[in-house]
This record gives structure tokens, C-alpha cells and sequence, in this order.
């Protein structure tokens, strides 16, 4: 078998792999389909975080795939059952330092639980749709930190896929959601999940997102009707965009990692009385998605730009680093 493994800063390789042995509270996943995230790429810009024993970070965690083998102690699991791998519930939170990774043949799911770090894939989801979980579970909950309800105007800064997923939930609530982003094919669609759309790089975000949402004067100054914004997109000039704009009680939710100190005008601040927060993983959000699934399986499906086999994985991840792509999705042969 084969793993993706980064091996330093900017080294990342497909290599032999021998998947160790299942233990009795383990669950082994035949892959079926993998999304590669900007996380991913993250991870091997720095050369890898918290490295295993042969000094490599193995990556993938947006992973589903059939179940080959159930140990003795698992219960509710059974061989030959579809199921999406929560990672973040994993004990080596998989495809993020520790031993296993997603990018693989088959997957060592360590201390298995139904309903926690396994989740049946509702009848009818392809496995596609079913690995766009993971992301689609850090997009619901930036939303849900954003406490945007149906009449929400909310602004999204960035349309890669965990923006799109952002949209494309808070536009399911009924919000009124305008989209930010300098790649026309994202912005694109983020129309089609039926968003208002700015490109910063032709247009004057502030006094676009003014116009879209209305405005109103106090404290002297012109504020934007906007309830919340998400930074989605990690350019440093957003958060200071935000405060200038933010109308009394705006919610501010940061998404994006930052790498560098970014500076902050709290000035204004202190007559908008606005919050500023951040929001990561999806602690309770997974059995959301799932549920969702069968209602949204065509929009989820259309957030994947492009499909590619496990051997062109090295080639899907330069895809995914483009502003034109949207989720690029690894498939594994059957």
C-alpha cells in the first residue's frame, strides 16, 4: 500500500506502507474518497507537524470508505458498512500528527466508537459527497459561531471550499449572505449557492457591502447593516475592514489561520461594542452534516471542482493550491 507523508518543508511523497495490525477496539476503513484541505497544504509549507516516530506527518482527514474489519470490543460497526472517518474524535486525530493518515488504502481507525469516530453514510450519499463532511462541518460551525439565523445578513470573506460551505449553509438558513473573493470561477459559485458576490480586487469591499446591506450613522459614523462577517479567507486588511464598517453588537468570526500578528484598530471598537471571536473544528457538528446530506447531496456535490485518482494525489494537491479550484477530491480504486 502507499501513504502521503511529508518528509519536510515542501517534501511530501507517496510512500510503501504497511498498515499495522488492528487491535480489538479498532475499525480498519477501505478508502473510498479523501478531500485534500488547506490544511494540508498548510502542514507541508511548514514541513509537517508533531512527527511520528520515522519523522514524517502523515496527511488526509476528510476521508470516507467501507469498513473491512471490526474488532472484537466495537459495537454497532459492522464489515461492508459505508462510514465517514471523524478525525478530530480519533485518538491520533488522523491526518494531523499523528501515525495515520487518510491518503491511504486502507485506514486504522484506533478505538473505534459508532456515532463518534465512525458515522454511517446515509443510504443513497456517494462517497464523494460523503468525505465533503469533514469540511462541510468546520464551514457549519464558523456559521454556528456566527449565530447567523434566517434574516442574518452575513458577509463571508473568501470562497475556497470551507467559505463555499459557509455559504452555502448560512444561505440554507435564510440569511441574506454576500460573498467575498478575488478568483471570478469561486465567486461564481458562490452565486450559484445563491450568495451576493464582491472581488475586492476590482471593487471597494467596504462601501460594496455597505450598499448591499444598507447603512446607518452612529457615533458618527457610516455603519454597515451587517450582523455578522467571516474571515475565511486570512488576508490581513479584513479584520481592520470590519471594524471600520461594524454597526453596534456586529459579530466578527475568524476562521482563517493566521501565521503573523495582525494589528488591531480597537478604537472603533469601542463604540460598536462589536465582537471579534474565532472559531475551529467542528465540535458538535458532524451528525448535522450527515443529517443534511440527502437534502443537500446535489449543492455539496458541486463544491468539488475536480477528481482525481490516489496515484495523481501529488498532482491534485498543486491543483488544490490554485485560487481557481474549488474541493479536490482523491478517489481510490475499488
Amino acid at each position: 500500500m502507499k501513504l502521503l507523508n511529508i518528509h519536510g518543508v515542501g517534501d511530501v511523497r507517496l510512500d510503501s506502507y504497511e498498515r499495522p495490525e488492528p487491535g480489538p477496539a479498532d475499525v480498519v476503513v477501505k478508502m473510498k474518497a479523501c478531500g485534500i484541505c488547506g490544511s494540508d497544504l498548510s502542514y507541508i509549507k511548514v514541513g509537517g507537524m508533531s512527527r511520528n516516530a520515522e519523522g514524517t506527518t502523515a496527511l488526509g482527514h476528510e476521508g470516507a470508505g467501507e469498513v473491512m474489519f471490526v474488532g472484537r470490543d466495537v459495537v454497532g460497526v459492522e464489515v461492508g458498512q459505508p462510514v465517514i472517518v471523524n478525525p478530530m474524535n480519533t485518538p491520533s486525530f488522523i491526518g494531523s500528527g499523528g501515525p495515520e493518515g487518510a491518503f491511504t488504502e486502507e485506514l486504522l481507525v484506533r478505538e473505534a466508537r459508532l456515532g463518534d469516530s465512525i458515522l454511517p453514510i446515509p443510504v443513497g450519499i456517494p462517497y464523494d459527497v460523503a468525505a465533503m463532511c469533514e469540511p462541510l462541518a468546520v464551514a457549519l460551525h464558523g456559521v454556528n459561531r456566527a449565530e447567523a439565523k434566517a434574516g442574518t445578513k452575513l458577509v463571508v470573506f473568501g470562497c475556497g471550499p470551507i467559505g463555499l460551505g459557509m455559504v452555502m449553509w448560512a444561505v440554507d438558513r435564510g440569511c441574506d449572505v454576500v460573498a467575498l473573493d478575488l478568483a471570478e470561477e469561486r465567486l461564481e459559485r458562490a452565486r450559484t449557492l445563491g450568495a451576493r458576490t464582491i472581488n475586492p480586487g476590482t471593487e471597494d469591499s467596504v462601501a460594496r457591502i455597505k450598499e448591499m446591506h444598507g447603512t446607518e450613522h452612529y457615533f458618527g459614523r457610516e455603519r454597515s447593516l451587517t450582523d455578522a462577517y467571516i474571515d475565511a479567507a486570512g488576508a490581513p486588511s479584513i479584520l481592520a475592514d470590519v471594524v471600520s464598517m461594524a454597526k453596534r453588537h456586529a459579530r466578527h468570526v475568524i476562521t482563517a489561520a493566521y501565521m503573523k500578528p495582525i494589528e488591531l484598530p480597537a478604537g472603533p471598537m469601542l463604540t460598536s461594542e462589536m465582537t471579534i471571536t474565532t472559531a475551529v473544528g467542528y465540535p458538535d457538528e458532524f451528525p448535522d452534516v450527515v443529517a443534511a446530506m440527502p437534502r443537500l447531496k446535489d449543492k455539496i456535490a458541486a463544491l468539488i471542482s475536480h477528481t482525481l485518482p490516489f496515484d495523481r494525489v501529488l498532482e491534485g494537491l498543486e491543483i488544490a493550491a490554485t485560487p481557481q479550484s474549488a474541493k479536490v477530491m482523491i478517489e481510490f480504486a475499488a
